[in-house]
């Protein structure tokens, strides 16, 4: 476990090949079928795969203007909703999940989930939100662990929950693909294509059409459609909850944010990613709230590739090594008063965005976020125009708790809120 930024930075980031590994855990084969998808593969699939889905992503405006048009379009269906509740108690979270559910399934299947296609919608978010509460249960995450473990329990406790977790999950994917595939031209395989799971299908008659079969496989697609669905829906949709949910219980940070966005906004105009620079305090409330969220409490298990040598000890190869992000995001050194709320951390002496490398919400090293970039526009180009457009106020419940409750990964806040227009 390692736990200072500066050890991190001479293990993870200067020596990162040394720990691109992740621990093979067995439960993985029940889980995903195999050593499948880009979160826990190893070798030459997770090179391969990672780099297909940032080259695919980033045709598809990953962090450009495209994505953000896809992005404020969302905005806007996120404001014709709340405005149909204003001054009434409004279900926040609901709103926002479905907006960011739509701005992913744009990228990997072309389409978004309309008045249409809502159960199909209520479909995938049972299926994303049913892992934490899988592996967070105790008997599971020893069993995960400690193999001894896993073989004494009953299968009704331990096998029979991954596999049922499998069969829906993948169902509904395989199910997905099937009708996308059924849509494509294959007979034009150069022609630009809509979506990830359209890029990949090309791709894989590609290289079925030299011989090879097995790297682009269908389960493969399967398990990237769930990392993606993962990386790009949950942890998002969580930070916003968050965030929205520390404004309700600061209303002196939520008054700075208007008073900045009145002064360089001073409209309702949409705010768009040109705008980001001009809007220091608003930046540094995000940052706090990354950091003081800490999604991932327990950071995921690494895997040194070769024999190395840390402070002096050996570690051999294919030792679990944890670079524990939340210890460094918690640190009383560089971030005093550590479990207090405070945007204005992140401000320096000339009102400037203060840019402090120990905030690492995305994780470090050559296993990073692939999401990262989309993430950080989602949350500046929602949360921002949210706030620009509405004041918000605590319902007649009060302010949701900040107390957290923790399986694999922080839960989100569920609450309602009194939104009001700030402009007309």
């Amino acid at each position: 476990m390692i736990s200072t930024y500066d050890k991190i930075k001479e293990t993870f980031i200067r020596d990162a090949d040394t720990y691109t590994n992740k621990v093979r855990l067995p439960a993985l084969d029940l889980f995903r079928g195999g050593e499948f998808g880009v979160i826990d593969s190893n070798g030459e699939r997770w090179r391969d795969h990672r780099r297909f889905a940032l080259s695919t992503l980033r045709d598809f405006g990953f962090g450009k203007n495209l994505m953000q048009e896809k992005i404020l379009l969302e905005v806007q269906d996120v404001f014709s909703k709340f405005d149909e509740t204003e001054g009434t108690e409004a279900d926040i979270p609901v709103v926002f999940d479905n907006a960011i559910a739509n701005v992913i399934n744009q990228l990997l299947f072309g389409y978004r989930f309309d008045e249409t296609k809502q159960d199909e919608f209520q479909q995938l978010k049972e299926i994303i939100d049913d892992p934490p509460k899988l592996f967070g249960k105790l008997h599971m995450f020893l069993a995960m662990n400690i193999p001894i473990i896993a073989k004494i329990l009953p299968e009704s406790l331990y096998e029979a929950p991954f596999k049922n977790f499998r069969d829906t999950a993948f169902g509904f994917f395989k199910r997905q693909i099937e009708k996308h595939r059924k849509e494509i031209d294959f007979d034009d395989l150069d022609s630009e294509s809509s979506d990830y799971v359209e890029t990949y299908l090309k791709e894989q008659k590609k290289r079925k059409e030299e011989g090879e079969t097995e790297s682009f496989s269908d389960v493969q697609l399967s398990n990237m459609c769930m990392d993606l669905w993962f990386a790009g829906l949950g942890t998002t949709t969580n930070t916003t909850t968050w965030a929205l949910s520390y404004i309700l219980h600061y209303p002196k940070v939520q008054q700075k944010i208007h008073e900045e966005l009145d002064r360089v906004i001073g409209s309702d105009r949409l705010i768009t990613t040109a705008d980001k620079n001009d809007l220091p305090y608003f930046n540094a409330f995000i940052n706090e709230t990354q950091r003081c969220v800490n999604l991932v409490p327990l950071n995921l298990q690494h895997a040194t590739t070769r024999d190395t040598v840390i402070d002096g000890y050996f570690i051999p190869k294919g030792t679990g090594v944890v670079a524990q992000i939340s210890t460094i995001m918690m640190d009383e050194k560089t971030f005093p008063d550590h479990n207090s709320f405070i945007p204005e951390r992140f401000i320096d002496e000339d009102g400037k965005l203060k840019k402090v490398e120990q905030l690492v919400p995305f994780s470090v090293g050559k296993r990073q976020c692939l999401g990262e970039g989309l993430a950080r526009m989602e949350l500046f180009l929602f949360i921002a125009n949210f706030l620009n457009r509405y004041s918000m106020s605590p319902s007649k419940e009060g302010p949701p708790s900040l107390k957290k409750t923790c399986t694999s990964m922080v839960d989100p806040r569920v609450f309602s809120a009194v939104l009001k227009r700030r402009r007309v």
